[in-house]
């Protein structure tokens, strides 16, 4: 069976490799792994640039390594989209003794990859 693969590239690295030995991950052979019985035609990774964080400032140049990389595969189309940064409120954890007992709420920057 031909079969197309889909990776939302956010929600992999988040989700699955961030942290672990795994972050060079083999996406041809995972796929391969996971569907023996299909033909993978094609793999369209979805993503969005990261930007330089304060804390980290080599973000983008590892993430346009990892990049580079993947678009050496065969049949394997990257897909850039961007990132939609809102504001929600959330419940805040963690306050200090003597704090009111009623809920807190803070607001929090949330970050969404919007493909195109």
């Amino acid at each position: 069976m031909k079969t197309y693969v889909y990776v939302d590239g956010f929600n992999l690295y988040y989700g699955a490799v961030k942290g672990t030995p795994f972050r060079w991950l083999d996406i041809r052979k995972l796929c391969q792994l996971l569907l023996p019985r299909h033909q993978i035609a094609r793999i369209k990774y979805f993503t969005a640039r990261v930007s330089a964080r304060p804390g980290d400032p080599d973000t983008p140049t590892r993430q346009q390594t990892l990049l580079r990389a993947l678009g050496t595969l065969s049949n394997f189309e990257i897909i850039y989209g961007h990132f939609l940064t809102n504001e929600v409120s959330m419940l805040q954890a963690g306050l200090p003794a003597g704090a009111p007992p009623k809920p807190s709420y803070a607001p929090v920057k949330r970050r969404l990859s919007e493909g195109v």
